[in-house]
């Protein structure tokens, strides 16, 4: 095997990593996601040196014998050690951290934030799920669409377009063993989503019993990236809790997949398209990169009727469409095609890390000793298996039954690319499908700017965001709130973006 660059490009990332198998074989970059017995051997003495309970006075004189403990939160609330930023003070409003010991395990803690509405109590409880999988949500907290973002020097700066305020909103660190999330029993690693979604309900349940001022509002799924398989099947999974009408009541609205993946038959079907209209590649390499996705489309359809090894094979025979994409792109950013990658990850996050391990935030989080870590090479081979599976096929029934859909993705992203979403959303079967079809496109328009191109018809809408890449709220952060306002509101299609457009 030739010895290039190229040829020993890692398809690492924080939000979809794209081959760890691969990464084996052609890479000898050694970083924290590589699974090898030193790490995990270090990964074990993580999780097991983990103190579940915060370190506040409710909790004195806990038996820490946690085996035989009743599923549970433990919560606090939490004020970080330093602000460096003018604004509202941090006393103003209710910043809590917890723990949720998951009661289909054996010792699973689940870890998530929860930060109230800097407007109002009364808006809707949002609950965000970063990708990978395997990556935490504080990746989006401190980088994207949480309350504040983090300074080079590691202080925290208020984040003018958080999503709190609009919403109450939790990140949490899901499947187990993501973040600060873990086990000490690897019987607890979940491999698909059914495991994955009837944790996250059953964390709801627990959260909105904690929490019961906000069991009336309006609730609303959203994340991204790999998070196009979380969410479909959580949303799924709540309906059907609310449907068979046990434990609380969960006032589902809708869900929002930013750059996600969803339907892997038909989006990496777009990856060729998609590269040559970027010019990523030319005419003659798209011609023999497209010979590649036949093998790739029956790989998948195998997965899907098969099971088991197939859908590892279908990921290794997929992944070798994209590989090859980038082999001839080179040093190009994958999540934002205008930048080129620098690092392993394409992106520096490292201050997250750093910021987190602290022993004065550890302290603040009542997280004990546990070194955080952005993303688990552990979790994500773990769900290997569930790659390839197709979640569009339980969106057509929550449509039907009025639950709110949006699809948002910026332009410039390759990984989870808007061509590939807008493809599967187009081809997607329930009532309204003709008429989204022939809806036209809009401006989705911020402060008279067109920020995007939006289409909608009935509870479905699909929006390409401009000047984004992978990360819609990093790079378009106030035209991210007024996507999630609007959208929540019902607003989104309105006199604001009336100027019409053909489609194309």
């Amino acid at each position: 095997m030739a010895s290039t660059f190229f040829e020993k490009l890692i398809l690492l990332s924080l939000f979809l990593l794209v081959s760890p198998l691969l990464a084996k074989a052609v890479s000898p970059w050694k970083t924290q996601l590589h699974s090898s017995p030193t790490a995990k051997i270090q990964a074990e003495k993580l999780i097991r040196g983990l103190n579940l309970f915060p370190r506040h006075a409710a909790n004195e004189g806990v038996n820490e014998d946690l085996t035989n403990e009743p599923s549970k939160i433990v919560e606090k609330q939490f004020k970080f050690p330093v602000i460096d930023a003018p604004g509202p003070s941090i006393q103003n409003f209710a910043h809590h951290a917890g723990y949720y010991k998951l009661p289909h395990s054996k010792s699973a803690r689940m870890f998530y934030f929860f930060f109230e509405s800097r407007n109002s109590k009364k808006d809707p409880v949002v609950i965000w799920l970063t990708g990978g999988p395997g990556c935490s949500s504080e990746l989006a907290l401190f980088y994207e669409n949480g309350p504040f973002h983090l300074a080079k020097n590691l202080s925290l700066l208020w984040n003018d377009y958080g999503w709190d305020k609009a919403s109450n909103i939790l990140f949490v660190d899901q499947p187990i063993g993501t973040g600060f999330s873990y086990t000490s029993d690897d019987t607890d690693i979940r491999h698909d989503e059914n495991g994955v979604s009837n944790d996250l309900y059953d964390f709801l349940q627990a959260f909105f019993k904690q929490h019961p001022q906000y069991v009336k509002n309006d609730f609303y799924i959203t994340g991204e990236s790999y998070a196009g398989h979380y969410i479909p099947a959580f949303a799924v999974r709540v309906h059907q809790g609310n449907k068979a009408k046990r434990g609380i009541h969960i006032n589902l609205k809708g869900f929002a997949i930013g750059n996600g993946l969803t339907n892997p038959e038909i989006q990496y079907q777009a990856y060729p398209d998609f590269a040559l209209n970027s010019s990523l590649i030319s005419q003659s390499d798209y011609v023999n990169i497209k010979k590649l996705v036949p093998s790739c489309v029956q790989a998948i359809k195998s997965c899907g009727s098969d099971g088991g090894d197939s859908c590892v094979d279908s990921y290794e025979i997929c992944n070798n469409v994209f590989n090859q994409i980038l082999r001839i792109a080179g040093t190009v950013n994958y999540y934002d095609i205008r930048k080129q990658c620098e690092g392993d990850m394409c992106y520096d996050f490292s201050d997250v890390e750093t910021f987190l391990n602290l022993k004065s935030v550890r302290e603040a989080l009542g997280v004990g000793d546990i070194d955080f870590v952005s993303c688990s090479s552990v979790v994500y081979e773990a769900m290997l298996m569930d790659w390839m599976r197709n979640f569009e096929v339980g969106i057509p029934s929550l449509l039907e039954d009025g639950i709110k859909v949006l699809i948002y993705a910026g332009e410039y992203d390759l990984i989870c690319n808007w061509l590939g979403n807008s493809k599967w959303v187009h081809a997607m079967t329930w009532s309204g499908q003709k008429g989204f079809s022939s809806s036209p496109i809009v401006p989705f328009v911020v402060d008279g700017v067109e920020a995007g191109k939006l289409k909608t018809h009935g509870p479905l809408t699909f929006l390409k965001v401009h000047d984004a890449g992978h990360m819609v709220p990093m790079d378009q952060p106030k035209a991210s709130l007024q996507m999630l306002q609007k959208w929540m509101h019902g607003e989104i299609a309105s006199s604001e973006t009336a100027e019409r457009i053909a489609p194309k």
